[in-house]
């Protein structure tokens, strides 16, 4: 059992350096599949949601070589139409993008559903609805989607999002990269990673217009080609160190970053007290005094997002003052809250919304990480307690954050990763 322990209330001073974005990521590595030549991807965050995509295509037939650690070439020139593993699949929500990918490139799918982190349904009917409108047969069988292109290929159509989804827009994207004619993809989500998708896919050969706005064209064409390519800085990553600043208290310098991807971020963090000084490819965080109250409503990109609701929640936990955070993306993701009470917090939730009583100070015990950003807001938590915070289940944060130990070790905190045998891991009562 991997442990993270942490000795808290150390101001954090100095500069962090941001891995490439995981959501881009765990998109294009897929979308390679499309293409027959060799991919050369920069920026790669040496992640386990990265690892497991780089196995499944190894596994494929894909010919991977790593120049280094965040440098990697791909050649999906002869690789084989097969079936995903499904012990890998099963373990990363992303491999729905071999959908689109398998479908585009050999005209047929068959895929297990998706795995990840789990907080509340998280349906993939609008992807289903995309490949349909482009002429696909899809049946949920066996525990496995199965999609099929008819005999004269996909045919680009309209495709009216019901929901905004990002996991649908890039999924389309990319299942309509090869079809015939355009394909539209209309209430389509605007995240930076939809961009970078499409831009990655444009620098193969690709025509995609409109990325970053709601209405997206997709114009067919009949081959991708080679090339090469860097992933964009990490938006929740960064907005991670960001809100571990404002709740630890320093001054941080965060550097590869995009900050016009972090204005939602920063506006509320500067709501709160905290000092944003923007540069060109850098944001430095200052906090000195309390944080001040602010309300939080997580909506799609350009709003604030899900992916940084519990980070937030942490500084909310010891600002002065109530603040109420209103989750509008996904169901029951406030599961970490009461691993938060545990460290002294004082929140009450409500389906979907959390009042959070500011407290002065939150102490130390043993918590979980019950998904991803879940887990990252415990590593925040335990940086900002008194005394030590020993957080379990920490493949979760592994899973999106490269060398998380390192950065935050960099920065001043006293935080390292431990290997405890079972039998001695036991949960106190905090």
């Amino acid at each position: 059992m991997v442990k993270y322990i942490i000795n808290g209330a150390k101001p954090l001073q100095g500069t962090v350096c941001i891995s490439g974005a995981k959501n881009a990521a765990v998109g294009i590595l897929p979308a390679t599949l499309l293409v027959k030549g060799t991919c050369r991807i920069e920026n790669v965050p040496d992640i386990s949601d990265v690892r497991l995509l780089l196995q499944i295509l190894d596994e494929m037939g894909a010919v991977i070589r790593r120049l280094s650690p965040n440098t990697i070439e791909i050649d999906c020139s002869h690789v084989r139409d097969s079936v995903a593993p499904i012990e890998l699949v099963r373990r990363i929500r992303a491999s729905y993008y071999l959908i689109g990918a398998q479908l585009g490139r050999f005209g047929h799918a068959k895929v297990a559903l998706p795995g990840g982190c789990n907080f509340g349904a998280r349906p993939i009917d609008q992807h289903i609805k995309g490949f349909e409108a482009i002429g696909a047969m899809v049946e949920l069988t066996g525990g496995y989607v199965v999609a099929t292109a008819p005999a004269d290929g996909l045919q680009g159509a309209r495709v009216n999002l019901d929901v905004v989804s990002v996991g649908a827009t890039m999924n389309i994207m990319i299942g309509a990269v090869l079809a015939h004619g355009t394909t539209i993809i209309e209430n389509a989500a605007k995240e930076p990673h939809i961009v970078d998708l499409a831009n990655f896919l444009n620098a193969m050969g690709a025509k995609i217009s409109g990325a970053g706005t709601d209405l997206i064209r997709v114009r067919g064409v009949r081959a991708l080609h080679g090339g090469s390519y860097a992933i964009i800085p990490d938006q929740i990553e960064a907005g991670t160190y960001m809100a571990a600043v404002a709740a630890v208290g320093g001054d941080v310098l965060v550097q590869n970053v995009i900050p016009k991807h972090m204005d939602c971020i920063s506006a509320k963090l500067r709501e709160m007290g905290v000092k944003i000084t923007e540069y060109d490819e850098a944001i430095r965080v200052t906090r000195t005094a309390r944080l001040r109250r602010a309300n939080v409503k997580t909506m799609p990109y350009p709003g604030f997002p899900t992916d940084m609701q519990p980070q937030i929640a942490v500084c909310m936990s010891l600002a002065r003052g109530t603040s109420i955070v209103t989750e509008s993306i996904y169901d029951t993701r406030f599961r970490y809250c009461a691993e938060l009470n545990r460290m002294g917090a004082a929140i009450q939730v409500d389906t979907k919304v959390a009042v959070i009583d500011g407290v002065e100070q939150l102490h130390g015990c043993d918590v979980k990480a019950f998904d991803l950003r879940a887990g990252a807001a415990m590593v925040i938590a335990g940086l900002a307690a008194q005394g030590t915070t020993v957080i379990e289940d920490v493949h979760f944060i592994e899973r999106g954050y490269e060398n998380m130990i390192e950065k935050l070790t960099a920065i001043g905190a006293d935080i390292r990763r431990v290997e405890i045998p079972e039998t001695a891991a036991v949960r106190t009562a905090g």
